[in-house]
């Protein structure tokens, strides 16, 4: 197996210096792009979609759990599958608690096509909590263009209300969702953003000081 070149801190430090100047440039160029992000138009979404999940039936609004945004991950699901995707489990894994996005009004939810019971079964034996709904007999995949000609990929949406009103913002599927789990990179993909004063953001975005909102998951309250 390869093992890194041997040098002396001294030259270490200086190797480490260098790389860490291009990471903060690699740092800010993200954040340059998260304002363009934020400043993106939105399509609205006219058409009824209906969903199937703990509980029973609902509407796309419904799953924004009254909050005003909402991130949808297209799970590879489809109806009859033998085993969930490998890639999509993984990145469900790594999903954190929802309390922070939760307290940034924004919700977490994963959709699939298949019927809601083989869904449910996987979830269970998965030991996964976040929403997961199916759109099973609902076109709502075909819209977001992850399901063509019958075929499933996956990706992630993010949409926007205003009232009954939703706007789809936002949308990234392949190596653009291998970067993402943690809050902060989901948020960054949202219209409102982290909602911290050091972002650069349209003209009426709520926002506060940095880590003012930062809380431990069970000291949100309701």
């Amino acid at each position: 197996m390869r093992m890194p070149e041997a040098v002396t801190p001294a030259e270490w430090n200086k190797a480490h210096e260098e790389l860490m100047a291009k990471e903060k440039e690699l740092t800010r160029a993200q954040d340059r792009l998260a304002a363009e992000r934020r400043r993106q138009p939105g399509v609205r979404i006219d058409a009824e979609h209906g969903f199937t999940g703990e509980g029973g039936r609902f509407s796309l609004v419904d799953l924004f759990e009254g909050r005003r945004q909402l991130i949808v991950y297209h799970f590879m699901f489809a109806p009859g599958s033998k085993r969930p995707c490998s890639g999509c489990s993984m990145f469900v894994d790594n999903l954190g608690d929802p309390a922070h996005l939760n307290a940034r009004d924004t919700t977490l939810a994963v959709v699939s096509r298949a019927p809601y019971p083989e869904i449910a079964a996987v979830r269970e034996q998965r030991g996964w909590t976040v929403p997961w709904y199916s759109s099973f007999g609902d076109g709502f995949n075909e819209e977001m263009g992850v399901t063509v000609d019958d075929n499933d990929s996956f990706g992630l949406s993010v949409f926007i209300r205003d009232d009954t009103s939703v706007y789809r913002t936002y949308f990234t599927r392949g190596r653009g969702v291998e970067k993402l789990g943690t809050n902060w990179s989901l948020l960054d993909l949202t219209p409102l953003g982290r909602q911290e004063t050091w972002e650069d953001s349209p003209e009426g975005v709520p926002q506060e000081s940095p880590y003012a909102w930062w809380r431990l998951r069970d000291e949100y309250g309701d």
